[in-house]
């Protein structure tokens, strides 16, 4: 009861003050003073660039505009803190500086309100830098309480359905999508140097195929079409391939009609490239140098920590087959399995549960994942995959029950995938076909049948590698982020009730 009652008063209390902002807002207005009405402020430096360049500044005037976070009344004289996209800055606001009225005015602003101040650059007696404030103008009317007023944002499923209040809230969060932005740029110039063009592709398709996906779908009422939304970017860019595009590359969202956990958003961002010419070992050392550069270019070095677990993007990356992989976390060497019969058994004895419709290939993966991933701590690829999970990839030479494919791996995660592209025709429909099979036993992350895309395959492809990254765990990596919800600015949330 006693609980009860204190939540009453503090919403008793919060009422009150949402109406007092109001008040102070109708006021404002009735003396032609509304802030809504102001469309532009000449804001001509942020708080770090007036902190960073100090030396020049002191003394001159400059104009920062921003959301107070703080304010200490004086007397005749005043303190308050204004927060940018940079940083915060103190800014010494005195009546005598700017003028009674605007002082009476000032006095009166609330935490959250956002300005902007004019003066001279100037440092405290304790050592502050901070802005002599000659001008101030109210430029929005904040007319909530920032949650700190009363119990802080702590919630984590707020933080991300209210994500605009916990990037004014937690300074951290805002550098992560800081980061996050320079990694995707930093992206982009590497790709741009070697010679890579920037294209976009479809997300509503009829076919949505590339990946061991569940798809949304969607009705299209203009043609009266079922379609889908896209869950790869494979198919269209490989047809850029066909068509001469021989270097090409996408940063989009995709959409998988899967759970929600860690690691996974049902929207997420992908990267995929192509390049006509080379293989899959072509697409390591392009992955290798990828990551070198934007570790260099984003962090300053290629000494990347997560949850305290240090990882050197400076050394050569681990190159290992996947039955090597196998073979040396869980004793197993499918090498030695030739059977069905024997991969089913050896995993009843090691208690990794499969399915009816799982062959050779598909148990060998099960057992990667289940004793394996975990240890790839340190950057790795692991190569050679078993065609049965690999539907769109060369096979090796000397090794057809294999294909030419890689996953990259760090922190025990897959952060990209890729192939010696199947440019072969025929071949690919078969592969085509053995997937239907698995549709009609009822997987409903097998791939269907792109007629389309057939015939883009037999005007004739190149050889050709492919990859796809993972950005937002790249992200994830880089910033030392605990889950994909704190890369990703509006994560997929439950409705509120």
């Amino acid at each position: 009861m006693a609980n009860n009652n204190q939540a009453q008063v503090q919403e008793q209390d919060l009422n009150e003050l949402l109406k007092v902002r109001r008040e102070k807002l109708a006021a404002l207005q009735a003396e032609d003073k509304d802030p809504f009405k102001i469309t532009k402020y000449d804001q001509t430096h942020h708080s770090t660039d007036v902190k960073e360049n100090f030396e020049s500044l002191e003394g001159k005037t400059v104009s920062i505009a921003g959301r107070m976070m703080s304010k200490r009344i004086m007397g005749k004289a005043s303190f308050c803190n204004v927060q940018d996209l940079k940083g915060n800055i103190q800014s010494y606001v005195a009546r005598d500086s700017i003028g009674e009225e605007n002082y009476k005015e000032f006095k009166k602003l609330d935490i959250g309100d956002i300005i902007g101040i004019k003066g001279e650059v100037f440092k405290t007696k304790t050592g502050e830098i901070s802005i002599h404030a000659t001008e101030l103008t109210l430029l929005s009317k904040s007319l909530q309480i920032l949650p700190e007023k009363f119990h802080g944002l702590t919630n984590t499923d707020m933080r991300y359905r209210q994500r605009y209040v916990d990037l004014i809230m937690n300074e951290d969060v805002k550098k992560t999508f800081i980061i996050r932005s320079k990694i995707i740029s930093a992206i982009r110039r590497y790709l741009d140097t070697q010679g890579f063009m920037e294209v976009e592709t479809p997300m509503l398709v009829s076919n949505a195929g590339g990946a061991a996906a569940r798809p949304f779908e969607t009705h299209f009422n203009a043609l009266d079409l079922d379609i889908k939304l896209r869950i790869s970017l494979e198919l269209y860019l490989k047809r850029l391939i066909v068509g001469g595009m021989e270097k090409v590359y996408e940063i989009g969202r995709v959409f998988r009609n899967e759970g929600l956990d860690t690691r996974h958003n049902p929207e997420f961002t992908l990267m995929e490239l192509y390049q006509a010419y080379t293989d899959y070992n072509g697409m390591m050392d392009l992955t290798e140098n990828l990551y070198r550069y934007i570790a260099k270019e984003v962090l300053g070095t290629t000494t990347i920590v997560y949850n305290g677990i240090e990882m050197d993007l400076g050394k050569p990356f681990e190159r290992i087959t996947m039955v090597d992989a196998v073979k040396k976390y869980a004793g197993v060497d499918f090498n030695e399995i030739n059977t069905i019969e024997e991969a089913r058994a050896i995993a009843k004895e090691k208690h990794v549960e499969f399915e009816e419709h799982h062959k050779k290939g598909d148990i060998l993966n099960l057992f990667f994942e289940a004793f394996a991933e975990e240890h790839l701590i340190q950057p790795t690829f692991v190569m050679d995959h078993p065609i049965e999970i690999s539907p769109l990839t060369k096979k090796k030479p000397t090794n057809p029950d294999h294909v030419e494919r890689f996953e990259f791996f760090m922190n025990g995660w897959e952060m990209a995938n890729a192939y010696s592209e199947l440019n072969d025709p025929i071949d690919q429909r078969e592969r085509f076909k053995a997937q239907e099979a698995l549709l009609a036993l009822g997987d409903e992350e097998a791939n269907t049948t792109d007629e389309d895309f057939l015939y883009a395959l037999e005007l004739g492809m190149p050889p050709t590698g492919g990859i796809g990254y993972g950005i937002d765990r790249m992200v994830m990596l880089l910033t030392d982020s605990a889950s994909i919800r704190d890369v990703l600015l509006f994560p997929t949330m439950k409705p509120v009730e």
